[in-house]
């Protein structure tokens, strides 16, 4: 992988995490790094979901890929901030 797509892969994951976190109702007790790093793997995740159901590749904007991103990140901060809050409550 070229440093291109490394560098778009981090930004496309910064995206993908902040609106995960904004689809999450309430606050969430993770950082923003950990954010970001959920963003990144429900990017790669959904990217290659995504073209297993052959829709990753349409004219115009990806928007099912979009929403495949988006709600894997919305589990991924889900499943942390769940974690991170039973561990604080004990």
């Amino acid at each position: 992988m070229e440093i291109s797509g490394i560098i778009s892969a981090i930004v496309i994951g910064i995206v993908i995490g902040v609106l995960g976190r904004l689809v999450v109702p309430g606050r969430q007790r993770i950082g923003i790094l950990l954010t970001i790093v959920v963003g990144i793997v429900a990017a790669l995740l959904g990217s290659a979901i995504a073209a297993g159901f052959d829709v990753a590749d349409t004219n115009g904007v990806d928007w099912v890929e979009w929403l495949i991103q988006i709600g894997l990140a919305a589990l991924g901060v889900a499943a942390l901030d769940r974690s991170r809050g039973s561990r604080a409550r004990r």
